[in-house]
């Protein structure tokens, strides 16, 4: 599903009134015919109890009062508050609001010095729609709209925000002082950035979109580059396999993790991979824990690698380099190898010499961090997959900066560096080194538990390791971690959620996201 910032909503709108001629008063009749007949499938029983449309001045007041005039003709009992004077209105909410006069429809000016008003026309309501403020927000909400909103907010009533919750940022997803919680938004054209992240996600509650009619040769001249991932979509990346295969067929996955008291990291990356479908898996680690590991993975190869008396990992030269990697599809570098001088060393080797896909994970990503220039000439992009504390190491920040704004930092950050960006927390980004992102909504609460990012980390590299193009094994394998937690959760709940049960639900994770695929296909047919 596409996703747009403000900017890009903005000129998709002028390219469709200003070079494709389809008028603004006609978005605006569509936009309005849209949020009135989602807000009927939603609210239908509700609607009939009376509803109060609170709108501003502006363009997002005017598809407010094109909801009102809707809503008339379905003989719904309705009202409008209006948080301006007449005199005041954008050309289009005027022409809006002389058409809903028309139909004798009730229009309450309210002011500052008479918000009591809003108050009693509250009473008897059953629904309200918000229409005070849309997407061209920036400031703090301030004066007659913010006690508006903040009465709107108490009285209990649910809210149809029409585009965006008024003072909801429409990019960050933050309320600019105070916002509307809605029930259901109904987003115009395409959803907003800021609707599909954290915070805004609490604030806007059931989202809908109602198609407006922006012009698709503007969407070809604007290209949106952010996508939220679906199901319907994913599950065509999951391939059926042929009957005539075998373990060669599924690449095979080098797994260079592991340090005293980190073993369980490893493990955890290694079965992830093994169950997400890689053929073969050999996990490269210091000599000296080789017996727990190989007692650990029966289905796994383990290649003991020269360590020291404190079972650190000793540097390889180039011929032992070039057997390591002899045959192998992919490599996962990083969970729980720790931060040393030799990890860095080999770190520094795979950043001049690696040509095939891989990710760098945990340690990998602290050992990276004091030296992330390095990324900029390496021969094969990797796969980053940063929490947001190993994200701000990362940018040489805090953590409060990356999560004020996780989706330009992963960008920002992947174009610079020419890799991939996974970032992971609730709704995952994904970003690409041209700049495309895509957010994840599977995952739950329950997923905030050690091992879920090992666990992740050799799924993506077990994807990879298979021959999935980087993109695409990017885009299942955040979304199948996600989902299979949420069939974990609800079948045990999210409290006690472990990695292990990630793990070991991909199989059936797999299949219940391919049977999907199988029905939408016979649906087409």
């Amino acid at each position: 599903m596409i996703i747009v910032t403000s900017l890009e909503m903005r000129e998709l709108d002028r390219l469709t009134i200003q070079k494709y001629g389809i008028p603004s008063l006609v978005l605006m009749e569509r936009a309005g015919k849209g949020v009135a007949r989602a807000l009927l499938d939603r609210f239908g029983k509700i609607a009939k109890g009376g509803v109060l449309v609170v709108a501003g001045k502006g363009n997002n007041g005017g598809d407010g009062l094109v909801v009102a005039r809707q809503l008339k003709k379905k003989k719904m009992p309705c009202e409008v508050i209006l948080l301006a004077r007449k005199e005041e209105l954008s050309h289009d909410a005027a022409e809006n609001l002389r058409a809903y006069l028309k139909e004798r429809g009730k229009v309450f000016e309210v002011r500052q010095e008479s918000l009591a008003l809003l108050s009693q026309r509250l009473k008897g309501k059953k629904l309200l729609v918000d229409a005070i403020l849309g997407t061209g927000l920036k400031e703090e909400v301030r004066g007659l709209y913010a006690e508006a909103i903040t009465i709107m907010n108490a009285s209990g009533l649910p809210v149809v925000a029409v585009d965006l919750p008024s003072g909801l940022d429409s990019d960050r997803g933050k309320p600019l002082g105070t916002a509307i919680k809605a029930e259901m938004t109904v987003a115009l054209g395409y959803p907003k950035l800021g609707q599909v992240i954290y915070p805004g996600l609490s604030y806007v509650g059931e989202l809908a979109v109602a198609e407006i009619g922006i012009h698709p040769k503007a969407v070809e001249e604007v290209c949106p580059q952010t996508e939220l991932l679906e199901s319907k979509d994913i599950r065509w990346l999951i391939p059926l396999r042929e009957p005539d295969t075998h373990k060669g067929t599924y690449g095979h996955l080098l797994v260079m993790a592991g340090s005293r008291g980190k073993t369980g990291a490893a493990i955890l990356a290694c079965r992830a991979a093994m169950r997400v479908g890689s053929g073969l898996v050999t996990l490269a680690s210091p000599r000296s824990l080789n017996d727990i590991f190989a007692s650990s993975l029966v289905e796994v190869m383990t290649e003991p690698l020269k360590d020291n008396s404190e079972e650190e990992l000793e540097p390889l030269n180039d011929q032992d380099w070039h057997r390591l990697l002899d045959k192998k599809s992919a490599l996962l570098f990083g969970p729980g190898i720790g931060v040393k001088d030799s990890v860095r060393s080999t770190l520094r080797w795979l950043l001049r010499n690696l040509e095939i896909p891989w990710v760098i994970d945990a340690d990998g990503l602290n050992n990276l961090a004091q030296e992330v220039e390095r990324l900029r000439s390496v021969r094969s992009p990797p796969v980053l997959t940063p929490h947001p504390g190993e994200m701000a190491r990362l940018i040489g920040s805090d953590t409060s900066k990356v999560n004020h704004d996780r989706v330009g930092v992963a960008r920002s950050f992947a174009r610079e560096h020419r890799c991939y960006v996974v970032l992971k927390g609730a709704r995952t980004v994904i970003a690409t080194p041209e700049g495309q992102v895509f957010i994840n909504p599977t995952g739950n609460p329950g997923m905030a538990s050690g091992g879920m990012g090992d666990a992740l980390a050799g799924i993506l590299a077990g994807l990879l390791a298979q021959g999935f193009l980087v993109e695409e094994a990017l885009k299942l394998g955040v979304f199948l971690h996600g989902f299979v937690a949420d069939q974990v959760a609800r079948a045990r709940g999210e409290i006690g959620l472990i990695a292990s049960d990630v793990v070991e639900g991909l199989p059936l994770g797999l299949r219940q996201l391919s049977e999907g695929r199988r029905q939408q296909a016979q649906g087409k047919m």
